[in-house]
This record gives C-alpha cells, structure tokens and sequence, in this order.
C-alpha cells in the first residue's frame, strides 16, 4: 500500500530559497565592514542577487550542472548569495579552507576541478600564488575591493562580481532538481593524508536544516539574530544560512574581522541574540571583555563545537555575562550536526551541570554506537568506553573520489556495515547523553589502561591560570605511554611551577594519570578550524624542540 501524499516533491536548496525570500523576505543580513556603517540587506535581495548570480555563472562564464564553483571567501551575503545560487542552479558549490596550508588548498581545487573561484578581493593575495598550479580553473570572480593586480600574470579570465550580476536579471527558473544531488562539498582539514572531500546532498541539507531549527537544536526564531563566528568553508557554517532561511533568522555576518576586539563591538553595536564558534574563539572574548569591559547583554545562547569546551569558560560566559554556552559535536561527514548538550527539564541549574559538559544528546536523525575494544559494541551504560560510529540522512556514505572516479570508502573510516567511523572515543549514558573522551588516536595507553587527554586537558584549563592546555601521549620505558602536558599561562600571569599543577589536577585526577613531563608553551599550535593540532606537538616532542621539565 503506498502513501497519498507528495512524496515526489524534492527537498532542495531553490525551496529553502524560495521560502526565505517570501515569507522572511525582509529578514536581514547584516555584514560588519570595520567602518561606520555595516553592510545592510535582506533575505528577499540576497535571493534577488542569488538569481543574478546563476545568470552571470550560466550565461557569461559557461557553467554547467554539476560543474564545482569554490569559493574562497569570508563570512558576508556575497558569500550566502553563492551558498544559495550555485546549488540551485545545479552545480556543486565548493567552499575553499582559506586556512590550509598552500600545498592542500592546490590538492583540493585540482581533485574536486573546480572551474571558477569567487573569492573576496582581500584574499588574494593568498590565491594569486597558487593558481599557476590550478589545473582546471578557468574564471576568477573579486568579489569586493583588492589588489587584482597580483592577477596580471593569471592564465584564466578575471572578472569583477558586481559588473558580472549588473544589469541580469532578478529572477531564475531554478531547475527541478533530484533531491539525491550533490550540492556541496567540503574537504576534510588533512590533519593525516590529504584531506578527503565529503559531498552533500540537496536532500541532506534540507534535512539538516531543519534539525538545527528544532528546539533541541539550535532553536532559534524570527526574534534571534544569529553571529555565525564559524566559517562558511567549515562544514556550511555548522547549516546555519540554510536553516535560517528556513526560519527567518537574521544573520549578522563578521566578514574578515575575526578577532576578539572587533567581534566584542559588533556584538554591542549589533545585538545579536545568538551565536556560534569554536572555543578558542570565545576564550579571546572573555579575555578581551575582561580588558576592555563591552555590553553583550543581548546575547544569550552560544553554541560551541569543533573541540571540548572547558566547564570553566562555559561557568566564566554565564556567572559575567549572562550567556549560556550550548555544547555540540559534529564533524565535516556528519553535516556538521551529530549531538547538542541540552539537559533534562526539571533540573536545578547546578543538576544540570553534568549533563551541559557531555557533547549531548544524539537528535532522531542520528543513530549511535560504540564499537568496543575487544570487539563487538558497547553498553550504553555511560561507563563502558568505545569507538563512536554514527549513520543517518545527513551522514556521509563515502568520500568523493575524483571526477569520474567511484566514491571512496576507507576501511578504517566505514564498517562494513555501512556506519561513519568517527575516530572518537567515548561512553553513552542509558538516556542517549554522549561523553567523548579522547581522539582513538589521542588515547595515551599507559600500563595496560587508558588515559584521557581531553580529561586531563580540562582539568587543566579549570585552572585559573592557565589559558590553554593540551596533552600527548609520548614514549615511556616502564609503561609504554605517558601524558606529556603543555600549557600556556593566562596574559599576566606568572607561570606557576609544575608542581602545583599537579597538585591541582589531584583534586580530580587519579594519582597515576598525573603527568610527569611538563612544557609551558606561548600558544598550543591549532588546525585550520581552530582545534588543538597534537602532532605537531608530537613532532616537536620527537624532535627535542621543546623544553620539557620531568618530575619526580
């Protein structure tokens, strides 16, 4: 027996569009300039100028379906009109790592042929270099002003984005795409082997729209105004300019002005009522609001992902400002979307604690299990740890392999079973609450037992003065692996000795997980997407370029 409903409409990208520029039109992108005066426009505008856009790529520059158009841009409503124009028009949108290192970013445009980049006139300078090696660029679109003469030499045509759209026309017959289409893609950080490129779905996205807008997600309505800090080249921006055309949403947009200073005035001068980073991110913010004290009265949630976030900065943002940090979890396969830290109702504000610290639960779309160390899957006990392994509508099946090649699928990265091996390790609670632990390659396996970096790394970071802190596992004769902790101290603080570190994390650590090898480091080194880069501690480790003290 089959349904009677429309089941043939497909869920795609021109629909979201659609949606948010009639019934939200007049919801507003507002995109902060460092001047006087931000950049002010609306849903309907942004759809108007998205049509021009799928004009301009069509007919001036000869774009074809599922032809890959990058971008290498910063967070503004050029770049939403390009989030919505290149996906509805049939082709694949490409976001480009402006943050990856020069030899990746070559290795990404060549694998996914990308034929035309749009990048903002202010970055490039960091394209103009590479693109003797782009082997299938064709067209280069400044968006903005900048030096196009560093562009004098390029082999393929440059254009300007404003004259391209002048002129064409405000509306476009969006094609009825297959809901199964690849929409976009994004390249995993590369942290080991060249990154891998996982590629959305209009259908994937559709879905994963509307969990953020869910109340046990994000839950933002027409009264929010969302700061999406988090880059649009880092996993969609966590869905957020989908979802909120979906939801009439205003964004307010950072464009390149990413520091502490600059986003604690647009938050004062803007109020945005929501936003969305990585910790490192947020860290700077309350640095920098304890130095120079501004008004973010109007901002009460903050979603953080991308690494842990410490209980101490998640307490410092409610106990001084008044803004409650939700913690998430998600990586480039899973859209990002995998978990939200929401606790149960009926908890007291301390009760809720234990719960707020986790990565969250998992949302109806996501299905859950821990692969266990010795074979077969772990309880959901909250105590019995193992290998995450996730699946759903908006999880990847498999990386993309190259034009005309067959998708990729690792067997260290997919069971056989068809289930997204995330790398990470942790435990489940009975009431679907999971708790990472570790990196499966973080993990420092010391005597037959396993210790937790992430553990270790917060403890330390509860500390008063220490800014950051991250551990590694290196080499020990008696016990195989042992934690060697790195920390940086708070600006202004006198570096205490090592000592009474330990002394601290005794307070909450085993007496045998506690380091022995100590270093104080100016910055821990980070990937491109603002999480801890461990290896190149390791590296450092190996080469004997840190100063390391051992106790004891």
């Amino acid at each position: 027996m089959l349904s009677t409903m429309q089941d043939d409409v497909p869920l795609t990208i021109s629909r979201i569009l659609r949606h948010g520029m009639t019934v939200h039109g007049d919801a507003r992108i507002t995109t902060w300039t460092g001047e006087a005066e931000p950049h002010r426009t609306t849903f309907r505008a942004t759809g108007e100028r998205a049509a021009q856009l799928a004009h301009a790529l069509r007919d001036a520059l000869g774009v074809r379906p599922e032809d890959r158009i990058a971008t290498l841009m910063w967070n503004n409503s050029q770049h939403v009109e390009a989030y919505f124009a290149i996906p509805s028009m049939g082709s694949v949108l490409h976001t480009l790592n402006l943050r990856l290192p020069a030899e990746q970013l070559v290795f990404i445009v060549n694998h996914a042929a990308d034929r035309v980049i749009l990048v903002n006139g202010t970055l490039l300078p960091l394209l103009a270099p590479l693109l003797p090696r782009l082997e299938t660029v064709e067209h280069i679109v400044v968006v903005g002003p900048g030096d196009t003469s560093v562009l004098a030499d390029c082999a393929a045509q440059v254009h300007d984005y404003e004259e391209l759209l002048a002129g064409r026309p405000t509306a476009y017959d969006w094609p009825e795409l297959d809901e199964r289409t690849a929409a976009a893609m994004c390249y995993t950080s590369g942290t080991t082997g060249d990154p891998k490129g996982v590629v959305y779905s209009h259908r994937s996205v559709y879905l994963h729209s509307m969990q953020v807008n869910m109340a046990e997600s994000m839950g933002l309505t027409t009264a929010d105004t969302t700061l999406p800090v988090v880059p649009m080249f880092h996993v969609n921006a966590w869905g957020l300019p989908h979802a909120v055309f979906m939801t009439g949403v205003s964004m307010l947009m950072p464009d390149r002005f990413l520091q502490p200073g600059p986003i604690a005035e647009m938050i004062a001068a803007e109020r945005p009522t929501h936003a969305a980073a990585v910790p490192v991110i947020w860290q700077g913010l309350l640095d920098e609001l304890a130095a120079t004290p501004r008004d973010i009265s109007s901002l009460k949630t903050v979603t953080i992902g991308g690494s842990a976030c410490p209980r101490s900065m998640m307490r410092a943002f409610e106990d001084l400002h008044g803004v409650r940090v939700c913690h998430a979890w998600g990586m480039t396969e899973t859209s990002p979307l995998g978990s939200l830290a929401h606790p149960p109702g009926g908890l007291t504000p301390e009760e809720e604690w234990p719960y707020r610290v986790t990565q969250g639960r998992f949302p109806a779309g996501v299905e859950a299990r821990l692969a266990a160390p010795g074979g077969g899957f772990a309880p959901w006990d909250g105590s019995s740890p193992g290998e995450l392994e996730v699946r759903g509508p908006w999880i990847a099946d498999a990386y993309f392999g190259g034009v005309g090649k067959p998708p990729l699928r690792p067997e260290e990265k997919f069971s056989p079973d068809g289930w997204l091996r995330t790398g990470d390790v942790g435990v489940i609670s009975p009431d679907g609450y999971l708790t990472l632990t570790d990196r499966a390659k973080d993990v420092i396996k010391s005597g037959g037992e396993w210790i937790s970096s992430v553990e270790l790394e917060n403890a330390l970071m509860a500390h008063e003065s220490v800014a950051e802190a991250a551990v590694v596992a290196v080499s020990d004769e008696k016990w195989g692996e042992r934690p060697l902790a790195g920390v940086v101290f708070r600006e202004g603080c006198e570096p205490l000795p090592y000592e009474e570190l330990c002394t601290f994390l005794g307070t909450t650590i085993a007496r045998w997980q506690l380091p022995e090898r100590w270093v104080t480091l100016d910055a821990v080194p980070k990937t491109s997407v603002g999480k801890f880069d461990k290896k190149v501690l390791r590296r450092q480790y190996a080469a004997g370029e840190l100063e390391v003290t051992k106790l004891r």
